[in-house]
């Protein structure tokens, strides 16, 4: 026999309060439910068998809440003793933690506790998701793997996590953290620069103190720089000598490594040096401003390299929003809020108006319109009954409905899109700058003659032969220090990037320009990115004399004011557009599969397709018939209008395409390059647009998967593609084209996948970027000519060979210089970009 008791509790302050203590004292042996009042504090249970309060009690202590009978005094009671605080473990010492009610939204905390807006225990992350080791990857040589950050053994870049973190943001403290060593190294180069160059200003350093004390200045400012700032790019060049892999930090390391041990000996010990490489006072000419200023500008690139990897995992974590963090299932006739990954195959999960889907299913109960652009790329909204499919991270429009769970965690669709953009991201191979490839052979040559200089000054030279041996080796290394050769790319694209800028054209990083030049295959979205991407009304068509064209539009957007189909707002808003007032409606009904009809006035009005004609005995006559099939064929959406029984017209709509957009294709393929469209809308939508604009080749109907498998397949045709697109089923295509070109209206996932934007979301922005990328690219090489040239000149005399001939021998300063120059020719030709 069931019973009935109240009983009073204390300690709850919100619903989740309420929910706690009803889930608590419905595990207790016999109580069939737990009935909770959060306003007047109390709890009817239902039980089948007598229970003791002491075992109600058990079941909320140590918690804020406790139960009492329904006659005791709250206020008279004993407080509880304090919950004494444990020390976390390590393993909740990594764990997240949230409030259930989700006071501050989907804000997380580092310690368990009480959630300091509402009071609510906080609910720990990790309990169903347990952190794991993290793998890193080279970007550069993705077969380099290992647990945790460090540096890649063969080219020293940062490793980069394989599976980003959506709660770890490392790339971006990364960028911080080197910004920082960027201006604390700005703050001490500037004045050793000053103190070197002050004579040749005209600021009189010598007649304020001695120019021996200015050098142990300059030592003094300069360890900052190379000890703290810079020290990784030792370690690097260190690490590439170590595994016999050079490269750029190899140049790096030697050169200015070399030019700042040379000062420290010429500070220490002037008097080994001959003559000829001191002044008039006796001191030698120190390097330290040489050695700061090159790890200063190198530096500078790798912020700016940094910052654009900062944003890498952007798109991960823009695709991992599209989910809900909970869930409202319904178990025992009961709903339930749970946490996502709770969410089991079979549950039932009730889905209200505007809410995101959890997880994948099918609709078991009720119907409503699914905005699932997301997957499909089209702005119509998809009507869903009974039986039918929906996928997570799309948008309940304003129907509730309840669906079965089919697919759940790393099973539904958008999970896959997120492991196709991550895996395409990963294991695409960027192109190395041409200087990196160079630098396998410059550096082992440039070391070679430099050691050959000193081995052959120090047997055949003049005396004292080993300063003249280690003044010649440190020259060659100085002038051939990579100085120039490491900004002749990154000077060039940091001005074609502005310029792009200003044209419109956002680039994410170098790659992108490379490549883009070498691209010959263009793979575009149509919706949003050839069309406008959302449907407009083209056209109204009479088809009774008695209606003009104004009043056919008025009632139909009276009517379609009321209806959830994804057509209507496009009628209401052309209705707006020409100051038509909209009119009551009685008796509004929507039919479906066919249409909706309702009363204006004293006018019955019906909208729909040819199903709907068919409930008001109409039928098309052959010239009638032929007029929608030739709108149909041009991709147009037909919608019959029928007042008072009489089909008084036809409203058709479309997505318009793009003004710009035929004579920007023309343009591509007038460059070589062969357009293809892939696109989610039907294949007739689809015809329509290819043949109008002469594309090479289309496929419709295609789902985030196939576009992504489709340009894998063009590439391994061996065929160089740019995908153009602008929505979320497009990221995984994007991420995998050799270039991919996101729409600036678009949204923001294709955004982040894509390594170049279009700010106005026209295709004519291609046309303006791929002549960037030829000029960058044209640019680029001008500027390793020159830095290679300086070398080729610059290094055989450096090592003497003129000392034979002409007795001359370049000293440090001078191969300085000669760098120098290199340097301001790359700097002004890359500034001729603008």
């Amino acid at each position: 026999m069931m019973e009935k008791t109240t009983y009073k509790i204390s300690g709850m302050s919100c619903m989740g309060c309420s929910d706690h203590v009803k889930h608590a004292l419905e595990g207790v042996a016999g109580v069939k439910e737990a009935v909770v009042d959060l306003t007047n504090q109390k709890a009817e249970l239902t039980t089948s068998e007598d229970v003791d309060i002491s075992e109600l009690k058990a079941v909320l202590k140590g918690s804020r809440y406790d139960i009492h009978g329904e006659n005791e005094d709250v206020n008279t009671l004993a407080p509880l003793p304090p919950i004494k605080k444990r020390k976390p473990s390590a393993d909740e010492a990594n764990a997240k933690y949230y409030c259930p009610m989700l006071c501050e939204g989907d804000k997380k905390y580092d310690k368990p506790g009480d959630c300091p807006k509402c009071g609510m225990d906080l609910e720990r992350e990790e309990a169903i998701n347990k952190p794991k080791a993290i793998t890193y990857t080279c970007p550069m040589h993705p077969e380099v793997e290992q647990e945790g950050p460090g540096s890649c053994p063969k080219c020293g870049m940062d490793l980069e996590p394989k599976e980003p973190d959506p709660e770890e943001d490392g790339e971006y403290k990364a960028y911080q953290k080197l910004l920082r060593k960027f201006w604390i190294s700005l703050a001490f180069t500037v004045p050793v620069f000053i103190i070197s160059m002050g004579e040749m200003v005209g600021i009189p350093f010598d007649s304020l103190a001695p120019q021996y004390v200015w050098g142990w200045l300059q030592f003094g400012l300069s360890i900052p720089v190379v000890f703290y700032s810079c020290r990784d790019f030792f370690i690097r060049g260190y690490n590439s000598i170590v595994n016999r892999s050079p490269n750029m930090w190899t140049l790096i390391t030697i050169g200015a490594g070399s030019a700042y041990l040379f000062s420290i000996v010429a500070l220490v010990f002037p008097d080994i040096f001959p003559p000829q490489f001191k002044d008039a006072n006796g001191y030698v000419h120190l390097y330290f401003e040489a050695a700061v200023v090159i790890l200063t500008l190198i530096l500078v690139g790798q912020v700016l390299e940094q910052k654009a990897r900062s944003q890498t995992n952007s798109a991960i974590k823009e695709l991992l929003n599209l989910v809900p963090q909970k869930a409202t299932v319904i178990r025992n006739g009961k709903e339930t809020v749970v946490h996502l990954q709770e969410v089991q195959i079979g549950d039932v999960l009730k889905i209200k108006p505007g809410e995101k889907i959890p997880v994948d299913g099918i609709v078991s109960q009720g119907n409503s319109a699914i905005d699932e652009s997301m997957i499909t790329g089209e702005p119509q909204q998809v009507k869903k009954g009974e039986g039918d499919k929906v996928v997570a991270g799309t948008v309940n429009g304003t129907g509730s409905f309840q669906m079965k769970a089919e697919k759940v965690g790393s099973e539904t669709l958008l999970a896959q899109i997120i492991e196709m953009v991550n895996k395409a991201s990963r294991t695409k191979a960027p192109i190395q700058n041409l200087a990196d490839k160079v630098s396998a052979y410059f550096v082992p040559i440039v070391v070679s003659i430099s050691i050959l200089s000193f081995v052959i000054w120090a047997i055949w030279g003049p005396s004292p032969s080993l300063v003249y041996a280690f003044t010649a080796a440190v020259s060659v290394l100085i002038i051939a220090c990579p100085c120039a050769l490491g900004l002749a790319t990154p000077m060039s694209i940091m001005v074609g990037t502005g310029k792009g800028a200003k044209q419109g054209v956002l680039v994410k990083n170098a790659r992108a320009i490379e490549e883009l030049y070498q691209v010959d295959t263009l793979v575009i979205d149509k919706t949003g990115t050839i069309t406008e991407g959302k449907p407009s009304l083209s056209k109204v068509e009479l088809l009774d004399d008695n209606m003009s064209e104004e009043e056919l539009l008025k009632l139909a957007a009276s009517l379609e004011h009321l209806s959830e189909h994804p057509l209507a707002e496009a009628i209401v808003q052309a209705a707006k557009k020409q100051n038509l007032e909209l009119a009551n409606v009685d008796g509004f009904e929507s039919l479906t599969g066919k249409g909706i009809q309702g009363k204006i006035g004293d006018k019955t009005v019906a909208m729909g397709n040819k199903a709907m004609l068919a409930t008001q005995n109409i039928a098309l006559s052959d010239a009638e018939e032929q007029k929608i099939g030739h709108l149909q064929e041009d991709g147009h959406t037909v919608i019959m209008v029928v007042v008072d029984g009489v089909l008084a017209g036809m409203i058709s709509l479309s997505d318009a395409i793009k003004a710009t957009s035929k004579e920007a294709i023309q343009n591509l393929q007038a460059q070589g390059l062969e357009v293809v469209m892939l696109t989610g809308d039907n294949a007739k939508s689809a015809k329509v647009v290819a043949e109008k604009l002469g594309l090479d080749g289309f496929e419709a109907e295609l789902l985030p998967d196939h576009k992504y498998e489709k340009v894998k397949a063009l590439q391994a045709e061996g065929k160089k593609v740019a995908m153009a697109g602008d929505g979320i089923n497009d990221a995984p295509a994007l991420a995998q084209a050799d270039v991919g070109i996101a729409m600036g209206t678009g949204t923001d996932v294709a955004i982040e996948s894509a390594s170049l934007t279009l700010v106005k979301g026209e295709l004519d922005g291609i046309v303006r970027a791929r002549r960037l990328s030829q000029d960058v690219m044209k640019n680029i090489k001008q500027n390793l000519f020159f830095a290679f040239f300086y070398n080729a000149i610059g290094v055989p005399v450096a090592a003497g060979i003129l000392f034979p001939f002409f007795g001359l021998l370049l000293s440090p300063m001078l191969a300085a210089l000669a760098m120098s120059l290199s340097s301001v020719s790359v700097i002004s030709n890359s500034l001729r970009l603008r």
